[in-house]
């Protein structure tokens, strides 16, 4: 039986904090806990559900940056999405990288793994396995046995920023499906590198909390079709002042109905255009 911190719960109880403790060893001590990796990387998608909002919250978090700095497991690049949802809101404070599309992705996994309701801290890997903290067995062994599955290739190409208020995200997502009789949606998120907040009220009121990769936003861009190769530019609208080296870019491809992930990627190269204006128009009189 899974122990969690649910919304009706309110995250009082801190079934997380129990096993951080080898969780910290396991991530600083990779090269001990895990030989080297090799060369050739298979990427595992890690979500993360929080919200600053949740006092049992910000060790997860902390654990999340270490494995996504370190990246301790051999064969393995830990492709993370931290996904703010958004019922913590009413608790004191408003998270402001919360977002009800989180909330709803959350849900979708409630449903797809049985689970009685939602709850953070809350990982997830590769949309199929439900990270148990308390049995740290069974930390080991999923990111082991996910490091050794077969994925789809995926890649972001040509990732620009097109510099304006707002700017807007530019690229190309390539996924080679050919060879596979797989099919999915194809998914790409838009995430800062890392965020700050000083929390001035609810249950972290005081503390400087520290997020990486939080997602700010993640859209549908089409579907692999079994047996076929997927290529589709995406042009997104960011926000007022969005700054290229303070992103990174996932694209994956999931199983419908948020199910299993079946390839991903990740970049921070993000080139910086400048926007395109188009030339005023000259009188037919101008000298």
């Amino acid at each position: 039986m899974l122990n969690w911190i649910s919304r009706t719960a309110l995250g009082k109880a801190s079934f997380w904090r129990i096993p951080l403790s080898f969780l910290f060893l396991l991530t600083l001590s990779g090269s001990t806990a895990w030989s080297a990796g090799t060369s050739a990387r298979t990427p595992i998608l890690l979500e993360l559900f929080t919200s600053e909002g949740c006092s049992s919250c910000p060790p997860v978090d902390v654990w999340v940056q270490k494995l996504d700095a370190a990246q301790p497991v051999p064969g393995a690049e830990l492709i993370v999405l931290s996904e703010h949802v958004d019922y913590w809101n009413h608790d004191g404070w408003k998270d402001p990288y919360s977002s009800s599309k989180m909330t709803d992705r959350q849900e979708e996994y409630v449903r797809r793994f049985g689970l009685s309701e939602a709850y953070t801290p809350q990982v997830i890997l590769d949309g199929d396995v439900v990270l148990q903290p308390s049995q740290p067995d069974q930390i080991r062994q999923s990111f082991s046995q996910l490091a050794a599955a077969p994925m789809l290739p995926v890649s972001i190409e040509s990732s620009a920023l097109e510099a304006g208020d707002p700017g807007f995200l530019t690229g190309q997502v390539v996924v080679d499906g050919a060879a596979h009789k797989l099919s999915g949606d194809v998914y790409l998120a838009v995430a800062l590198d890392k965020t700050v907040t000083d929390v001035l009220a609810g249950e972290n009121d005081g503390k400087k909390l520290t997020n990486v990769a939080v997602v700010m936003d993640l859209v549908k861009i089409g579907k692999l079709e079994k047996g076929k190769d997927f290529q589709q530019d995406f042009h997104v609208r960011l926000w007022n002042g969005a700054d290229a080296a303070n992103l990174r870019v996932v694209a994956f491809v999931q199983e419908s109905g948020e199910g299993k992930v079946l390839g991903a990627a990740m970049t921070r190269t993000i080139a910086t255009q400048q926007a395109t204006v188009a030339a005023p128009l000259r009188s037919a009189n101008a000298q």
